[in-house]
């Protein structure tokens, strides 16, 4: 892994992620385009979710069956096939048949992270998927804004041509970059997709690191749900415009996971993970203090994102050391973990919300940053055997 091909992996994983959020806050100009409601736009979001999912479950273990260098590169054609479809959709559900089929095809910074494993020396291996990492949650970020100020400019549409036209580029450069590899398993499809659960009922290492990788996700969305509920009503009363700018705060993941991978490769994975989860609790507490004072919100915030992010890098680095055979389906299953982690912590933020409001999901965000914390004890003596 050169630093260039690092560099590009990290552009594209990006450019793909944010493929699922650059609708988020055009809702209101789509709804008065394809003529609905601006309830009814909300559930392309939904959809473009629940297209990706299934992309993740039932694409991302070929990486281990098919030649990357073509996978990848088709999955950015196919992209760029549903990008144009939505830019030239008429109605409501033609729109959100494309938006399906984007977020099945937009898998590509998933297929790419156990790529860059696969293709990383063990020296470098953490600094490596950490960048690409970087690269994707980056990409997150940076979707919604930049869609923002697109769309103002030249029209919702405009967006879906040039993250297609994005696509397109990306593909012909990944085909040029990623050297032909030989799989990685012969195993059939059906029996592909079933050895992922085998992997995780027979991994003991495996369940671990899921478990903390759900908990953290559900950490962070239960904190960034709640956060929204926070800012938009007294003693702040932000508009939306305010609200969504304190997503900047996520920036502090992107150098985190760098400095993650770093750690990973001195072989300092496991006490950086338990550090990482003590900042999370400490982030919680402060939290506590945080619902009349903006500052103290920035700085939970900060805080917060750089402690689940570093999990999550290290969580990456070290299972994909540890499955030198089975990279793409063990990402499969940590990617699904993360995101089941991360609805429920959403739904679970709601809830407590109208329970006990920002007192109940500090007191919950504190305790299951405690239960991470525990989990990491627990399981870290035998967190680095070899996944077979």
């Amino acid at each position: 892994m050169t630093r260039s091909r690092t560099a590009l992996f990290a552009v594209s994983g990006g450019v793909a992620v944010g493929n699922l959020y650059w609708a988020q806050p055009l809702l209101a100009p789509i709804a008065e385009d394809v003529h609905t409601t601006t309830a009814a736009a909300g559930t392309l979001v939904t959809t473009v979710q629940f297209g990706y999912a299934a992309g993740i479950l039932l694409i991302v273990p070929l990486g281990d069956l098919l030649d990357r260098r073509r996978l990848i590169p088709v999955m950015l054609l196919g992209s760029a096939v549903t990008l144009t479809a939505c830019a030239l959709a008429p109605t409501f559900t033609l729109l959100a048949v494309a938006l399906t089929l984007l977020g099945v095809t937009t898998v590509s910074g998933q297929l790419l992270t156990p790529l860059a494993g696969d293709l990383a020396g063990d020296g470098d291996r953490g600094s490596v998927v950490g960048t690409v990492t970087g690269g994707i949650l980056a990409g997150v970020l940076l979707s919604r804004t930049l869609s923002g100020l697109i769309a103002g400019a030249a029209g919702w549409r405009a967006v879906c041509v040039l993250a297609a036209l994005c696509a397109l580029l990306l593909a012909v450069l990944l085909h040029r970059s990623i050297p032909p590899l030989p799989p990685r398993t012969r195993l059939r499809y059906p029996a592909l997709l079933a050895s992922v659960l085998t992997l995780v009922r027979r991994e003991r290492a495996v369940r671990w690191t899921l478990a903390l990788g759900a908990i953290a996700f559900s950490v962070l969305t239960l904190f960034w749900t709640a956060l929204t509920f926070l800012l938009s009503g007294p003693p702040f009363a932000y508009p939306v415009t305010v609200v969504g700018a304190f997503g900047l705060a996520g920036l502090a993941g992107v150098l985190a996971v760098r400095h993650a991978g770093r750690l990973h490769d001195r072989g300092r994975s496991l006490p950086a993970t338990g550090a990482a989860w003590a900042l999370a609790v400490a982030a919680f507490v402060l939290a506590a203090f945080a619902s009349r004072s903006v500052l103290l919100v920035i700085v939970t915030a900060v805080l917060l994102d750089a402690a689940v992010q570093t999990v999550n890098v290290l969580n990456q680095s070290r299972v994909l050391a540890l499955a030198h055979t089975a990279r793409s389906r063990v990402n499969t299953a940590m990617v699904t973990s993360n995101f089941i982690g991360g609805a429920t912590g959403s739904a679970v933020s709601v809830f407590l919300w109208s329970a006990g409001g920002w007192t109940a999901v500090t007191i919950a965000g504190t305790a299951l940053s405690c239960l991470g914390f525990t989990v990491w004890t627990a399981g870290r003596r035998g967190a680095l055997t070899t996944v077979s």
